[in-house]
Formats: structure tokens, C-alpha cells, sequence
């Protein structure tokens, strides 16, 4: 054979190689900024949070992670954009299991299932919600409250952060676990809702960690969080397990999406560097100011809290007639 066939064979030969190689195979990964979607607007704490594991790991990855907020419609304009992102290893999305789940249950017609269309990176963070009263209040502990909601059917008010929101959904799931009604009174933000329960204009409240500086203060009163177990974060306060209520366990879930399709090795590598940085002091210590604990886990345990809460909080919405406004 001519050598200089032999050349142009060998060489088209390679090419074709090269073309039936996996798009992912092509560069090594990252090989370009990586996009890490907020379904928020700047500022707020899942915002912050973003922002501080993003610096982190591009360090770690030696590519720069830019935040991009695309708030709106209940997380579900954020979410819709990762959906419809091509699974090309450098889309991101940072969002709570029950906003996510919540907002799939409330809003029709969604351009992405909040399931499938989406694949686990891992665990950010997770903080407890608190059943919180004023300090005037009559009620010591959750089977005082649950008392009175029996004694009074519907008329115990309580404040939440807004219709549909975590805090709404989180209350309706604990008075159908107690078997009461409870009547919600919707306020424009957390801000609001804990300013109503401060002035008496409801009888308790389901907060964030933002309640805690007026619980240290003695202008509320914490009887338990809503997680079965109590928290570091609240030393004293107890889970609901010891007030009686068994089949309810709910905390703030923060974690990292990816587009469905992105492949495995991706996945681990985004999940590895994605717990060195949340096991720097300093990022602990930062989120801990958020009031939130760095919950490094598998990449399968985030998946299975979002299915359930995905499952959960459809119910809890069919159940308690839940509309948005």
C-alpha cells in the first residue's frame, strides 16, 4: 500500500474515532465556568449560602461557579431553566426540597416534572423550622397548643410567610397529624409574619432561624421544632418525638440539582468537591450564621428527600384545599 494512503487511512481512522466519542470525553471536566441557578433573588439566605459553597468550589474545581438568581413563580422559573438545560456538566441548581416540592403541587401545567427531570449533586444544608408563640402566650409545649385547637376548633391563628410557602405547608401537615384545624393567616415574608406573632395578632407562628435572636430575647417562646429529633442548633428545644407526634419530621432540606442526563462521573465529582468545601470551618461557619448545619450526605439520600417530600407535600396540598393566590 501506498505510505501516503496508509497516512490519509490512519488519519481518518482517528477522526472517526474522535467524532464517536461521548461529548463528555471530548475535554475534562470542568472545562469552563460552571452556572449555579437561585431560584431567589439576591440576598436572602439560600442566596448567601450559594454564594459562599460557589467561591468554595471553584477553588476546588479550578473553574469559576457564577451565581445566577432567577427567582420567581414559587422557585418554578429557576427550576424550569435547569430543566431545560442541555445535561452539559456546567448547570447547577441550588433550591429547598419543600419549595421545590411545594411548588410543584401548587402550580399546573409545569414545563418540567420536579422529579425526573432533575438529578441529585448532594446535601448543602439543613435547619430547623420552629413552632414558636409569644412569650405572653398561655401555651408551654406543642400538646398545650393541640389542646386548645380541640377546644377551639379553626380559631387558632397562626402567621406564615405566605400562602403555599414551607411554613403554611409545614403547620397544615402537623395539625393533620394531630388531628386539628388551625386557621392561617398569610403575611408577605417571614419578616412579617414573625412581626404579627411579636404584636399578638396570632396565636403562634412556624419561623426559620430568623426567630431565634427574638427567642434568646425573651419576646418568643420556642415549644419544639418540627423535626421528630431536637437540633444543635437549638439546644433545649425539643423534637416533636416527645410531645407525642410520631409520623412528623420536618426540616429545611438545601441541596444541589443538576439536569437529568448529566453524567454519573460528573456527578461525583461535583458531589466530592462540593462536601470538602462544606467541611472548611470557615463555610460551617458562615451557613451557621444562616442558621443553617451542614448536611454532607449522599448523593442518593438528597434524591430519596426530595421524592418523599415531592410526595408528602402533594398530599398535604390536596388534603387542606391549598390554592396560591
Amino acid at each position: 500500500m501506498n505510505p501516503n494512503r496508509r497516512t490519509v487511512l490512519i488519519s481518518a481512522a482517528g477522526m472517526a474515532a474522535a467524532l464517536a466519542m461521548p461529548a463528555h470525553a471530548q475535554a475534562p471536566f470542568p472545562n469552563r465556568p460552571i452556572r449555579l441557578v437561585v431560584p431567589f433573588p439576591p440576598g436572602g439566605s439560600t442566596d448567601v449560602a450559594a454564594r459562599t459553597i460557589a467561591e468554595r468550589m471553584a477553588q476546588d474545581l479550578g473553574q469559576p461557579v457564577i451565581v445566577d438568581n432567577r427567582p420567581g413563580a414559587g422557585t418554578t422559573i429557576g427550576a424550569a431553566n435547569v430543566a431545560a438545560a442541555a445535561p452539559d456538566r456546567h448547570t447547577l441548581y441550588i433550591t429547598g426540597t419543600i419549595s421545590h416540592a411545594s411548588a410543584a403541587a401548587l402550580y399546573n401545567k409545569l414545563s418540567y416534572d420536579p422529579v425526573k427531570s432533575f438529578t441529585a449533586v448532594g446535601f448543602v444544608t439543613e435547619s430547623p423550622f420552629i413552632l414558636a408563640v409569644n412569650s405572653a402566650a398561655r401555651e408551654h409545649t406543642v400538646q398545650e397548643l393541640i389542646q386548645a385547637a380541640r377546644a377551639q376548633p379553626g380559631e387558632i391563628t397562626y402567621a406564615s410567610s405566605g400562602n403555599g410557602a414551607a411554613p403554611h405547608l409545614s403547620a397544615e401537615l402537623l395539625a393533620r397529624s394531630a388531628g386539628v384545624k388551625f386557621l392561617h393567616v398569610p403575611y408577605k415574608g417571614v419578616g412579617p409574619a414573625l412581626t404579627a406573632l411579636l404584636s399578638n395578632e396570632v396565636r403562634f407562628t412556624v419561623a426559620d432561624a430568623g426567630a431565634v435572636p427574638h427567642i434568646a430575647g425573651g419576646r418568643l417562646r420556642a415549644l419544639s421544632v418540627l423535626s421528630a429529633n431536637p437540633s444543635p442548633m437549638l439546644p433545649g428545644v425539643p423534637g416533636l418525638a416527645s410531645s407525642g407526634i410520631k409520623d412528623v419530621d420536618i426540616s429545611s432540606n438545601l441541596g444541589l440539582l443538576a439536569p437529568a442526563g448529566t453524567p454519573t462521573d460528573v456527578l461525583d465529582k461535583l458531589h466530592a468537591s462540593l462536601n470538602r468545601s462544606l467541611a472548611q470551618e470557615g463555610i460551617k461557619a458562615k451557613l451557621a450564621g444562616l442558621g443553617q448545619l451542614v448536611a454532607p450526605r449522599s448523593r442518593d439520600e438528597f434524591m430519596r428527600t426530595l421524592v418523599n417530600d415531592v410526595q408528602r407535600y402533594a398530599s398535604v396540598v390536596k388534603e387542606a384545599g391549598i390554592r396560591i393566590d
